[in-house]
């Protein structure tokens, strides 16, 4: 399909319902507790000033998502190589994006999207906080070419294989070629979503809970909970018989939490070699499709657990330019329930050979004493103080303690036993985790900044710390062989130097 990106282009006309879509949806995570309330009180409230009410918004959003919708326009500068844009109901802002700075570009499609027959096209560029630019409505072909045109590479070329004939074009014809590569069954998102994440969803599900409490006491008033009947019934139970219980409950709350999560977000994940890059489909309702290209890899994580190993699978994390800490995660693509035979293809692809573990690096044994300092010292330090208060109200107070030491401990434990830096000339792999152990394997290239510290009471102990600064992040490793980390710091220091990648 060829397009002609040269003059102004406008979204698709059903943009308008997406657009008003987006609006709602914008302003309903401010005023979602006013229509919660609106909801309850409906009987209280006057049907037509009711009515009156709903229309004036809606209106009010359709004449704001038309004006968006008019407003927005793009076009490609082939002259100066940009990507052009304007957007803007009453300032109008003008966006130009360099073409060699796009770092990626994303085909999503909502469930309302895929209704109306449209797409998403976000547009990054390295060191960006947040997606640069994000075409709301375009049909899938066009989405296709366009983002073809932003990331091609006016010196490559495309070997186009036809039924007789094979001929050698430019990019600008804009023939993609996708060959099958790997696809993630639906029982290794099950796999994945019955053995990680748990830490994060009980987190996810406390917020959860203590948000509809606190939501619920608010709109209905105090006395809509009975506290002291939650009072008396653990009265009634011990701790000790209410542990078990509630620990198991939870644990079935996070697997089904964790499964939903997994096969809702990455349902027929799909992963397609084009054009020297990797294309990422995958999603239920929410359907999204991303590329990465080799030379933008900032950071490859692959992590896995005991049961995962078992099942023969683990996870990937491909990072790369973020404008920033908060935005590390959000920008990594994770490619969940490969296998080890996959793991090596994607590596192989990425990297042009399977990164290996050469000189190791162990921290020093004060890692541990000072970990467990933090997590078990001071928080027992502060129930010695407490315990008289409340060992009467919770009389098994002392066996969760114990219970706590030795959990935490091990944990600690496991943390400092898997926590190694791995070294050789062409890869640096961070090992770390107490459960799911993850290995981080970056290029000496790829590194921008070293810190290195060394706190005065340890040089004469010889050991220090490192940071790695990346643009997909930061890699730490603390309390080494000082020696061996400023000679290495010294080889990577020259080989930044001395480097011609193109990863920006």
């Amino acid at each position: 399909m060829r397009a002609d990106f040269s003059q102004p282009q406008r979204q698709s006309v059903v943009g308008v319902l997406v657009l008003f879509f987006d609006t709602i949806r914008h302003f309903g995570k401010a005023l979602w507790p006013i229509l919660v309330v609106w909801i309850f009180k409906f009987k209280e409230l006057n049907p037509l000033y009711l009515i009156l009410g709903i229309a004036s918004v809606l209106l009010v959003f359709g004449i704001v998502a038309y004006l968006k919708y008019l407003n927005f326009t793009f076009f490609l500068d082939k002259e100066n190589q940009e990507f052009v844009i304007t957007e803007g109901i009453l300032n109008k802002t003008k966006i130009t994006i360099q073409l060699n700075k796009i770092q990626q570009v994303t085909i999503k499609q909502s469930f309302i999207q895929k209704i109306i027959g449209v797409h998403t096209l976000d547009v990054d560029t390295a060191g960006a906080n947040k997606t640069e630019v994000a075409i709301k409505a375009i049909s899938h072909d066009l989405a296709l070419v366009l983002k073809a045109h932003l990331l091609e590479n006016e010196t490559n070329k495309i070997i186009v294989v036809s039924n007789e004939i094979d001929a050698e074009i430019k990019a600008d014809s804009i023939q993609i070629e996708e060959l099958p590569f790997i696809k993630i069954s639906f029982s290794s998102l099950l796999k994945v979503g019955i053995s990680s994440n748990y830490v994060r969803s009980f987190f996810i599900l406390l917020a959860f809970s203590i948000t509809f409490y606190e939501n619920v006491k608010r709109i209905f008033g105090e006395s809509t909970i009975d506290e002291s009947k939650i009072d008396s019934y653990l009265k009634e139970n011990t701790m000790l018989e209410m542990v078990p219980i509630v620990i198991l409950l939870l644990f079935c709350v996070i697997l089904v939490m964790n499964v939903f999560r997994m096969v809702f977000k990455y349902f027929d994940f799909r992963i397609t070699k084009q054009t020297g890059s990797l294309l990422l489909s995958f999603g239920l309702l929410n359907t999204k499709s991303t590329i990465i290209k080799p030379e933008k890899v900032q950071i490859v994580a692959v992590s896995s657990n005991y049961f995962q190993k078992k099942m023969n699978i683990l996870e990937m994390k491909i990072k790369q330019a973020t404008g920033g800490e908060k935005e590390e995660r959000k920008a990594a693509i994770e490619i969940p329930g490969c296998n080890a035979f996959e793991q090596n293809e994607i590596l192989k692809f990425l990297f042009n050979k399977i990164p290996e573990k050469g000189v190791v690096l162990k921290p020093n044994f004060r890692k541990l004493g000072f970990s467990i300092f933090l997590t078990i010292g001071l928080p027992l330090c502060v129930f010695y103080f407490l315990r008289d208060e409340v060992i009467s109200q919770f009389p098994t107070l002392d066996i969760l303690a114990v219970f706590y030491v030795v959990f935490v401990g091990g944990i600690q434990f496991f943390k400092y036993k898997n926590n190694r830096l791995f070294i050789n000339d062409h890869f640096i792999i961070k090992q770390s985790g107490a459960w799911d152990i993850s290995n981080e394997i970056i290029e000496p290239s790829k590194i921008q900044a070293v810190t290195t510290s060394q706190l005065f009471w340890h040089k004469n102990l010889n050991i220090g710390s490192i940071t790695l600064h990346t643009a997909g992040g930061n890699i730490a490793f603390q309390l080494g062989d000082y020696i061996k980390i400023k000679h290495y710091v010294n080889l990577w220091l020259y080989e930044i130097e001395t480097s011609d990648s193109n990863w920006m």
